[in-house]
């Protein structure tokens, strides 16, 4: 499981502080878990490293998610940083002080901010997540091929920096690999395919 975390100044995304998160010390899908996880180890080391803390947090997520997420912070001595949940189906801001979710109205410009900064945070993970799944399906793919041991394997990735590169690269450099030939160059093409 990997946790993603955007940030935005000034309501603008600032690249530079998002963060991805695999998830350790959660077994299989357990959301509010997963979430601590997150925001501890981000905000332990904001708060080590005496760095900045967010003026909010918000979390993807309804009540559960954020009891989670405040707990966390805490536990790390930070729970004077506001943190607030941003429920999905009817797009209401979840506290979890006793007071009722809030509702605003759609075209409000806070509205317009937290759901972009929630749907980003989708965005960053969904990409990662499938560039994981491409990478590991390419890499088995290459693990499958005859004639392609470890050493092998090592070279070509050496050579071509990843197996998406050599997927896409021509027979003829692929052959010139130190070890690798005609032969073996001929099956990783049709192995790998040469297409997206």
């Amino acid at each position: 499981t990997v946790a993603s975390m955007v940030a935005a100044v000034n309501g603008l995304p600032d690249r530079r502080l998002y963060r991805r998160f695999r998830i350790r010390g959660v077994a299989g899908a357990d959301d509010p878990r997963s979430i601590a996880e997150a925001v501890g180890r981000r905000y332990a080391r904001l708060r080590d490293e005496g760095k900045p803390l967010p003026g909010l947090i918000l979390i993807d997520g309804g009540v559960t998610q954020l009891r989670a997420a405040r707990e966390r912070l805490a536990v790390l001595g930070l729970a004077s940083v506001p943190v607030v949940g941003l429920a999905k189906r009817q797009e209401e801001i979840v506290l979890d002080d006793g007071r009722p979710p809030l509702l605003l109205p759609r075209d409000s410009a806070a509205l317009l901010v937290l759901t972009r900064l929630r749907d980003e945070a989708h965005r960053f993970a969904v990409d990662y997540h499938r560039r994981l799944r491409r990478r590991l399906i390419r890499e088995s793919a290459l693990d499958e091929i005859a004639g392609i041991g470890p050493a092998r394997k090592a070279a070509l990735l050496a050579r071509f920096g990843s197996v998406y590169r050599l997927a896409r690269a021509d027979a003829d450099a692929i052959a010139a690999v130190p070890g690798i030939g005609p032969e073996r160059a001929a099956a990783i093409k049709r192995t790998l395919g040469g297409g997206a």
